[in-house]
């Protein structure tokens, strides 16, 4: 029986040599009703010693039926022509995210006028974010922060917080005892607040100055040099009296918005959208830091993404855009 399988395969290339179909023959030898379909179906009045030899011959057979019988597929000569000198597909280049630009932008901007970038803590001490700052334990302006309070045991420099600003490097800047200071410091802060000009992580980029006879005009001189800068010579920007406990005088920044042109949108409202605040350093936060009174100082903080939706041309309503991760958004710059 061995024997009669075997010849299927001889049998099976005479025929396609004649030119017979090889579709046909598929049916003619491997069909439900084929010859060796007929041939499996005698194995069980075989002795059960040589059944599973017979089988095993049968298997074989079959697989090798099955490779004469499939069609073969050439490529044409068109088709497996390869031309080495055609210039190769260009790949998918990826590029920074918009708010790693912003970053870069700004971090150069302020590098022209001698600000040197410093890193701090994400996760800080409360005496760091706020005691430092002039906002003892209890006091209403820390409201203000929203802030996000980490459950771990208190340490000699209180709560351990996410750092709702960059303000919190100030005092660990003068710290290093290191005169006179001018820093600029660019960094994740988080907040309880989502809207559509807000995120609760986000980034700031924190400005300190200390040195003796720093005053107001030198506060307004950065504030309007970077904003010429970044947003060009045509925007505006104003200072608007406020109160923040770390800095005195204070005020909070706008700039005309550039979103809608300065008439009033969902995201201005009026025109005007706040940056950020600035003023002059409170004493107490030098004396905090260990600055000699004879030193004054100058600090601002402003939102990196609020100052990127305010890009000239880039016409961002919603912040919470920039966090998407929608391709297509990304893609277009």
């Amino acid at each position: 029986m061995i024997e009669e399988i075997k010849k299927l395969i001889s049998q099976t290339k005479e025929e396609l040599k004649k030119g017979e179909d090889a579709a046909k023959l598929r049916i003619k030898y491997l069909g439900r009703k084929g010859r060796l379909a007929d041939l499996s179906s005698l194995i069980k009045n075989l002795p059960v010693a040589e059944r599973p030899i017979v089988g095993q011959v049968l298997n074989s057979v079959k697989l090798e039926l099955d490779k004469l019988l499939t069609p073969k597929t050439e490529l044409s000569p068109k088709q497996a022509v390869i031309d080495p000198t055609l210039p190769a597909m260009s790949l998918a280049v990826g590029h920074l995210h918009l708010i790693t630009q912003a970053i870069s932008k700004i971090e150069n901007i302020f590098a022209r006028l001698g600000f040197v970038r410093r890193s701090y803590p994400e996760v800080e001490w409360d005496w760091y974010a706020f005691e430092s700052l002039n906002m003892p334990s209890g006091h209403p302006a820390r409201d203000e922060w929203e802030t996000f309070f980490v459950d771990e045991k208190k340490g000699q420099k209180g709560e351990v917080v996410l750092t709702p600003h960059t303000s919190s490097g100030q005092v660990r800047e003068m710290e290093k005892g290191s005169l006179p200071i001018r820093m600029i410091n660019i960094a994740k802060c988080y907040r309880r607040q989502i809207d559509v000009s807000h995120t609760p992580m986000f980034h700031q980029f924190e400005g300190l100055v200390v040195d003796k006879g720093i005053n107001i005009g030198h506060l307004k001189y950065v504030l309007e040099y970077f904003a010429h800068s970044y947003f060009g010579v045509k925007r505006q920007i104003r200072l608007r009296p406020f109160h923040f406990k770390f800095t005195e005088p204070s005020f909070e920044i706008d700039v005309t918005c550039g979103v809608c042109g300065a008439k009033g949108c969902r995201l201005c409202k009026a025109g005007w959208l706040e940056l950020g605040g600035a003023g002059m350093v409170h004493p107490n936060v030098l004396r905090a830091g260990k600055i000699d009174p004879e030193y004054t100082g100058l600090a601002f903080g402003w939102g990196v993404e609020r100052v990127l939706s305010m890009s000239s041309g880039l016409k961002l309503p919603d912040i919470r855009s920039l966090y998407e991760n929608d391709i297509k958004f990304l893609e277009q710059f």
